[in-house]
């Protein structure tokens, strides 16, 4: 039975189902918040989409990058970091005319010198999550339980 999302007349972060405000009753966007969103990640190649995707979103909203997904993973080869990173010039700038995704040629380069290292990340630490977990407190996942919009602090000790 599909939920139907009311979220965007709630005052609170979440409706009566749990979902956050953000992704009012936009399928894709309740599709990511129910399948996919603050879920940890462990599997590479899922990490070097999200690093991806992240990289393309800068400046624009989230749903845009989500709405190009398809189109993202034909373009980047499914994720795989390893054929991304032997991506040419003329392959950047064949992305260029590319229609499924942001036309970008800072981000298109972005992904595939992203790749290289994700790379050089993948020998020296066996895996993405392996290495970016050192950056937390005590290599521990950082879980937050803030009510409401109005709570979420401007900064935190960590």
């Amino acid at each position: 039975m599909q939920q139907k999302s009311i979220a965007s007349t709630l005052p609170l972060e979440a409706d009566q189902t749990g979902r956050c405000q953000w992704c009012a009753n936009d399928p894709l966007y309740v599709k990511y918040h129910d399948e996919e969103w603050g879920r940890p990640v462990k599997d590479d190649r899922i990490l070097f989409e999200f690093l991806t995707l992240e990289s393309a979103q800068a400046g624009l909203a989230w749903i845009t990058i989500l709405r190009k997904r398809e189109g993202y993973r034909k373009a980047f080869f499914d994720f795989d970091f390893r054929r991304v990173a032997m991506m040419t010039p003329e392959d950047e700038e064949r992305l260029m005319q590319f229609d499924g995704i942001i036309r970008n040629r800072r981000k298109i380069h972005a992904a595939v010198v992203n790749a290289r290292h994700f790379g050089e990340i993948l020998e020296e630490f066996g895996s993405f999550y392996d290495y970016i977990i050192r950056f937390f407190p005590d290599g521990n996942r950082i879980i937050n339980d803030i009510p409401s919009t109005e709570a979420l602090p401007v900064s935190s000790p960590i």
